[in-house]
């Protein structure tokens, strides 16, 4: 048998070759020097994204009264300085130092903070030209597929651990008490420093912004999906902070099953299912309930989480817009009333 493995493959899939000529003793079973080019087609795979990727990979200081006020890591995603990390990480500054992987210093000040995603964007103010790593589209992700985490965890800089993407659309309470929503869950590890950092995909893609461990647990991390990052970087760059209507509602990404989208001409196969509902909020008043799964707000369709979650943007709030659900099979519409609205304080997970 004869096993090639097609590392330049976006979802880095895994190719396997029957070859009758192979000499292999045992039928199925591959020989040493298959498994040896296996093994380096994957070292391949993870040093090319590594040394593409890497570069733009940097150490965020965060100082207080010329005090070191805490570390974590960021990635530019703009060649004139644009700078993704975690709300965390900056803590409220409004400047930072960042550190290059070939240790030039530069100076960066906050942009915008987004505490209700654990993201912020920073600008680097030097007038200088940096190497970007490109954000993916975190929707095209697949459990097993390669994730690589780039950061400098506990000091240690420019540290590369590599997994799999363990699953898809986690919910992740943030310190302000809201859940984000479609986080990536990755067996890739991390620890204290890596948060702001990158996760990565084979193809050299930022997949999600590395956030949170789970103390005592192993191989289980949290990243910030790529395409909740780039909602963000948006509205930061255009507003200086992020304006999101408010529904009231904790759920996740479902298939709707078939014969139910036959029946009701539905085009999707997905929607979004309705996990929990705030007590008196928007949805709630509107009469929805757990179970319910979204399949459209103000006529645009929502093929899960990360559709309503950008459909509820600056424009909804303190409107009367519609919402379409699926409840028992049957298709039913509702009016509801987006707001404005901070949850109360809570401690963070993880």
């Amino acid at each position: 048998m004869r096993v090639m493995f097609d590392a330049s493959h976006s979802h880095s899939n895994v190719l396997f070759a029957l070859d009758s000529s192979s000499g292999s003793s045992g039928a199925g079973a591959p020989s040493a020097v298959s498994d040896d080019q296996a093994l380096d087609a994957y070292s391949r795979a993870v040093t090319g994204v590594v040394e593409r990727v890497g570069p733009s990979v940097v150490r965020i200081d965060i100082r207080r009264s010329g005090a070191n006020g805490g570390a974590g890591s960021g990635v530019i995603v703009s060649p004139d300085g644009l700078v993704l990390t975690n709300s965390h990480v900056v803590q409220g500054s409004r400047g930072a130092e960042v550190t290059t992987l070939e240790g030039r210093q530069l100076h960066a000040r906050v942009l915008g903070d987004d505490p209700d995603c654990d993201l912020a964007l920073l600008r680097i103010d030097d007038n200088v030209t940096l190497p970007a790593a490109k954000l993916g589209d975190s929707s095209k992700l697949r459990r097993g597929q390669i994730a690589i985490a780039i950061g400098n965890p506990l000091g240690f800089d420019a540290t590369v651990t590599a997994g799999v993407v363990s699953a898809l659309g986690r919910s992740l309470r943030a310190k302000t008490g809201r859940m984000i929503e479609d986080v990536v869950q990755t067996d890739a590890a991390l620890n204290p420093g890596n948060s702001g950092g990158p996760l990565v995909s084979s193809a050299g893609e930022v997949i999600g912004i590395n956030t949170a461990i789970i103390m005592g647990a192993q191989g289980i991390c949290f990243a910030v999906a790529s395409n909740t990052a780039n909602f963000v970087l948006g509205e930061i760059a255009r507003h200086g902070r992020v304006r999101r209507a408010y529904i009231g509602v904790g759920g996740g990404t479902a298939p709707i099953p078939r014969r139910v989208a036959l029946r009701l001409g539905l085009a999707q196969a997905t929607g979004a299912r309705i996990l929990s509902i705030e007590q008196s909020g928007p949805a709630d008043q509107a009469g929805l309930l757990t179970d319910d799964m979204i399949v459209a707000l103000d006529g645009r369709p929502v093929n899960g989480v990360e559709d309503l979650l950008r459909l509820l943007d600056a424009d909804k709030i303190n409107r009367t817009v519609a919402v379409d659900f699926l409840r028992r099979s049957e298709q039913k519409r509702a009016w509801i009333g987006p707001t404005e609205r901070g949850a109360p304080p809570a401690r963070a997970a993880g």
